[in-house]
């Protein structure tokens, strides 16, 4: 009878720990632990993003807010004033992309920042390093989509749906319909994510998220970039018109890129110093509760995605007098 030979010093009973004790169905956009009770959490994201298309005014964010903002800091009227020279079209582009912080797409930012959290750390400095890894993917997603984009337009110029104001029978202009079609197409990505989060259907990034970390959050930077193909804010579309006008690729990828960096610049910050006051506390709830974290994200990504979908896709509609939505008195 063959006999097992254990070599001098081993010990048969000892046996190496595994090198990752999480699920082996976790990747970056679910953990492995589902929430109890996943149709709860995808009702209240969903009801969530439903609300906010009834309450949301684009009047009062883009003009209220986002041209106060961005007058401010430029020293003039930003809409309407001729943007003279280059340097003053970057300086323009910088300010209008702080001033869209809050436009009606930037809520979907919020879900795409929630994925970011750090692990434990002896102090502040630590957490600010390990915030800032993640967050410089995410921005260098956000600024590469949109400055490709922004090549595109002044090597296209004027002849992009973007360009196109005239109103059809319905009071569809190409630029509308291009806004529809990249802000639904965004939302229903984001409404996957989130269902991605509850564990009810796979994570598509989950074998490129174990070969390249980064990658997920690349993905959430450019869907963000992405933003500025559909967006019809004012200042954007004069921006949008200088880069076309200009034929100068460079200048056209730069400015797009600086706008997009400053449409996240305000949550970056935020973010930075929750994680540098909370960021421990915040590692701790989720080793103990991973489930939680779970309907946090899924919650966020369900939000952002309805939102996009029912305002750009459904709501509209209603704004044009073809269906009935219900708006609240202050959003119409």
């Amino acid at each position: 009878m063959a006999q097992t030979v254990h070599r001098p010093g081993s010990s048969p009973s000892r046996e190496r720990p595994p090198a990752d004790t999480r699920p082996a169905t976790s990747s970056f956009f679910f953990n492995g632990h589902a929430p109890r009770r996943r149709a709860l959490v995808a009702v209240v994201g969903a009801l969530f993003g439903f609300a906010l298309t009834v309450v949301w005014s684009a009047q009062f964010v883009d003009q209220t807010i986002g041209d106060h903002v961005a007058d401010t800091l430029l020293g003039h009227a930003a809409k309407g004033t001729p943007i003279a020279g280059v340097l003053a079209g970057l300086a323009f582009a910088l300010a209008t992309g702080v001033a869209g912080t809050f436009t009606a797409c930037n809520v979907a930012v919020f879900s795409a920042l929630a994925p970011l959290t750090g692990g434990p750390s002896t102090s502040r400095r630590d957490r600010m390093a390990a915030a800032l890894r993640p967050l410089s993917r995410l921005v260098l997603g956000a600024v590469v989509v949109s400055a490709v984009y922004g090549a595109v337009v002044a090597f296209a110029g004027t002849g992009m749906p973007q360009f196109d104001e005239s109103q059809g029978g319905a009071g569809f202009s190409g630029r509308l319909v291009q806004a529809m079609v990249v802000f639904g197409l965004i939302g229903l990505l984001m409404t996957y994510l989130g269902l991605t989060a509850l564990g009810v259907v796979r994570d598509p990034l989950a074998g490129l998220s174990r070969r390249f970390p980064g990658a997920p959050m690349l993905l959430m930077g450019g869907l963000i970039g992405a933003f500025l193909i559909g967006r019809p804010y004012p200042l954007f579309r004069q921006l949008f018109h200088d880069a076309a006008e200009r034929h100068n690729p460079l200048y056209g990828a730069v400015a797009f890129g600086l706008q997009s960096l400053g449409n996240i610049v305000v949550m970056s910050v935020l973010f930075l110093l929750v994680t540098a006051s909370f960021g421990d506390r915040l590692h701790q709830w989720t080793a103990r509760r991973p489930s939680g974290a779970s309907a946090l994200m899924a919650a966020g990504f369900l939000a952002a995605g309805v939102f996009l979908v029912l305002y750009w896709d459904v709501r509209i509609l209603a704004v044009r007098d073809l269906i009935w939505y219900p708006m609240a008195p202050w959003a119409r």
